[in-house]
């Protein structure tokens, strides 16, 4: 029987551009990363990324085409020792006219101290960074260190690559499991591909575990495989716009047990609880608005602590905040009025500012009348009578 030391995502990975999939937007032809890449002219970059979008393969792939002396760390498990001692061999390779180039995997989980460190470095060249990370740059990585870097945004794979990968190491006899001549029908591959989620490592160790446990892999064999219930649901499709639409309804109708079954329908399916705790907080003004304004604080505390600490951690807290919302008083007035207010501006156009309660920062404005005959609301006991909306508006009423 055939066996290998290393898991099947990892076999599979490819080895030249021409054999990655996706990312047209940043590897297609004439785009600058690929020439830098087939040029091995890299400058410091970032892949940002959600998983298994292909950040750590491109790098192998940059590995194998450079010149260059290729390190890899992951910053899950290492720190300023081993960043001094790429450093120190850095300087040594900048003797012999060589470059080093350093990917640091995960690197939003260095501390702001260890991302300083890289800096002098990266700024005079004797490293060229690459860093991957699954989180938003602006936020997790050191604005000195970002000024210094491109940054390229890999989206998430779409399901027709999915399905090309999973074909792939269906068929490849030496270092996919080709030998082991798999019975796996369309439908299952499709299904596979669908609850991976745009995740080719997912769907490769699914598919794996699944050929451990039958050579005929049936829908049955790939829910084992993933080792929860199978949930149907597309991140892109019309069944994320149902269930986000029932979450989002279920709050509004102030029913606390749906909202709180759709929010793990979502969670359970591999949704970002990141766009999840975004439409809480938007729910928080649209639905409740006025009639409790400490929802606004609690969806925004709900989404920085989901930004914090990550899943499965965050499940509870976006919990509470769901639930939170459904058991608030609703009111749509603000809403309504925004809607109203809009209608306006795009009805109207440019209405110009009423000459009273213009600045007037200069004497020529005070001349044109800038400011004149504003009356100063404290000066009033906020009780003046002053129109504050343009003339064709006049006494609009836009709340309640």
């Amino acid at each position: 029987m055939k066996s290998f030391s290393n898991p099947l995502a990892d076999r599979m990975r490819p080895e030249k551009l021409e054999d990655f999939l996706g990312q047209e937007e940043i590897l297609g032809k004439d785009k600058l990363l690929k020439k830098a890449i087939e040029l091995d002219q890299l400058p410091s970059i970032i892949f940002w990324g959600p998983p298994g979008s292909g950040k750590t393969t491109l790098a192998y792939i940059i590995a194998k085409k450079t010149k260059s002396d290729f390190k890899k760390i992951s910053a899950v498990d290492t720190g300023l020792k081993e960043l001094r001692e790429i450093v120190d061999l850095a300087k040594q390779n900048e003797r012999f006219g060589k470059k080093t180039i350093l990917f640091i995997d995960e690197i939003h989980r260095w501390n702001k101290k260890q991302q300083d460190a890289l800096l002098p470095d990266v700024e005079k060249g004797l490293i060229v960074l690459i860093g991957a990370t699954t989180e938003n740059p602006s936020f997790e990585v050191v604005s000195a260190l970002l000024s210094r870097c491109r940054v390229f945004v890999l989206k998430q794979l779409t399901k027709e690559h999915i399905i090309k990968i999973i074909n792939k190491a269906i068929k490849d006899k030496e270092k996919g499991l080709g030998y082991f001549k798999l019975k796996i029908d369309k439908k299952v591959i499709e299904t596979l591909a669908q609850m991976s989620n745009g995740d080719a490592r997912t769907a490769l160790n699914v598919l794996e575990y699944a050929s451990s446990l039958s050579k005929n892999i049936t829908l049955d064999i790939l829910k084992q495989a993933f080792q929860k219930s199978y949930l149907m649901y597309d991140k892109n499709g019309e069944e994320h716009y149902n269930i986000i639409s029932a979450l989002h309804k279920s709050m509004r109708g102030s029913d606390a047990n749906a909202a709180l079954y759709w929010l793990i329908r979502m969670l359970e399916a591999g949704e970002d609880p990141l766009y999840i705790a975004r439409r809480i907080v938007r729910f928080a003004s649209e639905d409740i608005g006025l009639a409790n304004s400490r929802a606004l604080e609690q969806a925004v505390s709900a989404y920085n602590a989901c930004h914090y600490i990550g899943m499965p951690e965050c499940g509870v807290i976006l919990a509470q905040a769901v639930v939170y919302m459904a058991k608030c008083k609703k009111s749509n007035e603000l809403y309504v009025a925004y809607e109203k207010a809009m209608a306006d501006v795009k009805e109207y156009g440019n209405l110009p500012v009423p000459l009273h309660i213009r600045n007037a920062p200069t004497k020529l404005m005070k001349d044109l009348g800038y400011g004149k005959n504003y009356k100063y609301s404290p000066d009033f006991n906020y009780k003046e009578k002053q129109d504050y909306l343009p003339e064709k508006l006049k006494n609009k009423k836009y709340l309640k």
